[in-house]
């Protein structure tokens, strides 16, 4: 198996469909949380609907750059959010997550493994391999904060 399609498996299995690392994935923590749940806020931590936007705004990034567009991306905005005040925009996003996913997870599978170690946009960002690594890493890092902060609310 190439490198791209193991990483693509690793991608899918935090965002999608996995159990192997936390016995969890996005889709399972977030298929039974309504607007009202993913917009509540506890204390000063995130809620799930921010962490969810968080999440799916670098993944579309990526995508953007795989499907070779410009890195459009910046921390700055990775945040903002904009009003969620029904079912139907929260399952917007979800469902916004969800695609972005799959496309990036196909994209994936696509690259070449010969392009691994190449730069990154712009050398500061370092390899393709290194970002890919790195959204894994972030994906799992909020599905951490994810599931804990719906620990919090469905008690």
């Amino acid at each position: 198996m190439s490198t791209a399609s193991q990483l693509a498996k690793r991608f899918r299995e935090v965002m999608l469909d996995g159990l192997w690392i936390a016995n969890t994935n996005y889709k399972d923590q977030l298929n039974n949380v309504n607007w009202e749940k993913a917009t509540t806020k506890i204390a000063d931590l995130n809620t799930i609907a921010m962490l969810t936007f968080h999440i799916d705004y670098y993944i579309g990034g990526l995508v953007n750059v795989f499907e070779g567009g410009g890195l459009e991306i910046r921390d700055q905005y990775s945040f903002d959010l904009p009003p969620i005040e029904n079912q139907q925009q929260w399952e917007g996003l979800l469902t916004k997550l969800w695609s972005d996913s799959e496309k990036f997870a196909t994209l994936l599978e696509q690259f070449p493994d010969s392009k691994m170690n190449e730069v990154f946009v712009n050398e500061k960002y370092g390899t393709y391999l290194r970002n890919i690594d790195g959204m894994i890493e972030h994906a799992y890092y909020h599905l951490g904060q994810i599931t804990l902060i719906k620990k919090l609310i469905f008690v």
